[in-house]
């Protein structure tokens, strides 16, 4: 959807990714999705009195290689400070974070812009917090219910600069984002879950304004495609306040996803309303060189990087290489099948139009069914003749189903391509002879007619002719 003309959007993100660490980020409770209601919670992160925390540092491993990641800036002292509010589902009444001193600052992600350019969006600041609890109101009447599953857990706030200039600009870095954050093993990236939130901040100018607009804070933003159309009714109403004369109210917006529109939910809070002050349980953090650079050496190569690879490798179109390196899994899965067939190509496109559907839809199952080697065996059997294009489908969803291997299927069905020249020449005969009108027909100029005579052989020979003798056949004989 295009905006005013006249305007221009001022977009910035904050993304909180929660990290994949087994314990929580203050004590042990495990961090498991989907446990019963308060099933993982103890007297720290449901702030008992007189408890200590004590710092998860493969928490801040995760939030160093993130900043890596990004060419940030790793400060070797950050500190935590609370961040004081009241809310149900904070039973501290505060929420331990980084303020003052972040673990990271001043790092970047380069995206694809709509007009083909590369564009680096900068990220202001990573910092370390723990989530909140999560309150329960449906089917619930005259009371709302607490579930504390989630207090502690540990999340890393991204925040970049608001440097995006529209809904796509913002919909690809997050993708960007998540496809990084996935990779590095850091976080799962399941918006749906709740692993990685998105809040927007949303403003508008006239072009050529330097001054920036007044921004409103989009939340309930669960996925993608939900960020990117709140953001584009959001900048809409902005405009139309300003076009009629009206102001824009600093504010916290609801994202209803129903209504497609964005609802007021509160006046914005500013940060000292928060009364940030150093956390006293806990020391400052220290990191040494060595650390850092250990933790460097981890770092897998990164989807980017990963792309232009296997377009140099591999030969690949940068649209085949971009589908195959935006999950790690995928691109892992690519690289197993292309290293035992002749075709790179191919087995980009079999892993694309094939498989990707269920490897989204069900990566584990996928993989579980289908291991890469025996899709390599697959299309092997296409590229030696043993089978067709065609049969090679329908094998592909028996092996899916079956678990079966490609040879295995083939034999049991006596799907094997028939090559015996005397029988597809006697197939081609017997569909000439009961075509007499489309012969004439082609022979009188109607040479598309080629494909309905190669249906029909492939037709009568259950798909098993080999295609090329087919077709070498039939342009003899049509030939007269």
């Amino acid at each position: 959807m295009a905006i005013d003309p006249h305007y221009e959007m001022v977009i910035g993100l904050e993304v909180h990714a929660q990290m994949l660490t087994r314990s929580k980020l203050f004590c042990g409770c495990p961090t498991r999705f989907g446990a019963g209601a308060n099933r993982q919670i103890c007297p720290v992160c449901a702030a008992f009195p007189g408890v200590l925390p004590v710092l998860n540092h493969e928490a801040v491993d995760m939030a160093i290689k993130t900043g890596l990641a990004i060419e940030g800036r790793i400060n070797r002292l950050s500190e935590f400070s609370r961040k004081n509010y009241f809310y149900p589902d904070l039973p501290a009444g505060y929420q331990i974070s980084q303020y003052e001193l972040p673990l990271v600052e001043q790092g970047g992600i380069w995206i694809d812009t709509d007009a083909g350019s590369r564009k680096r969006i900068g990220i202001t600041r990573i910092h370390i917090e723990v989530d909140a609890g999560k309150s329960l109101h449906e089917g619930i009447v005259g009371a709302s219910w607490v579930d504390l599953n989630r207090t502690g857990i540990p999340l890393m706030e991204v925040v970049s600069e608001p440097d995006l200039r529209s809904a796509a600009e913002a919909g690809e870095y997050l993708k960007r984002l998540r496809a990084m954050v996935r990779y590095l093993g850091v976080c799962d990236g399941n918006m749906e879950e709740g692993s990685l939130r998105c809040d927007a901040n949303v403003s508008v100018r006239r072009h050529g304004d330097s001054r920036l607009g007044t921004r409103c804070e989009l939340k309930n933003l669960n996925s993608i495609r939900h960020v990117m159309r709140a953001i584009e009714y959001e900048a809409e109403r902005q405009i139309d306040l300003l076009e009629s004369g009206q102001t824009i109210r600093q504010e916290t917006r609801l994202w209803d996803v129903n209504q497609g529109l964005t609802r007021s939910m509160r006046g914005k809070e500013e940060a000292h309303d928060y009364r940030y002050f150093p956390e006293p349980d806990l020391p400052p953090l220290r990191l040494s060189e060595e650390r850092i650079e250990s933790l460097r050496q981890q770092l897998p190569e990164l989807p980017e990087a990963r792309c232009r690879r296997f377009m140099s490798q591999y030969s690949l179109s940068d649209y085949d290489a971009a589908v195959l390196t935006a999950s790690r899994d995928v691109a892992d899965y690519y690289e197993q099948v292309a290293g035992a067939v002749a075709s790179a190509k191919m087995a980009a496109n079999w892993v694309t139009g094939e498989l990707l559907a269920w490897f989204n839809d069900d990566p584990d199952q996928t993989k579980r069914s289908i291991p890469a080697l025996h899709l390599a065996r697959l299309l092997q059997m296409i590229q030696n003749g043993v089978i067709s294009g065609k049969i090679a489908k329908d094998v592909l969803a028996r092996m899916y189903t079956s678990a079966q291997t490609a040879e295995a299927i083939v034999e049991q069905l006596g799907l094997q391509q028939m090559t015996d020249t005397a029988a597809i020449e006697a197939a081609v005969q017997a569909v000439l002879q009961a075509s007499p009108d489309e012969l004439s027909r082609y022979r009188a100029g109607q040479t598309k007619l080629l494909a309905f005579f190669v249906g029909q052989v492939m037709k009568a020979t259950r798909g098993k002719a080999n295609p090329t003798q087919v077709n070498e056949l039939l342009q003899r004989y049509l030939a007269g």
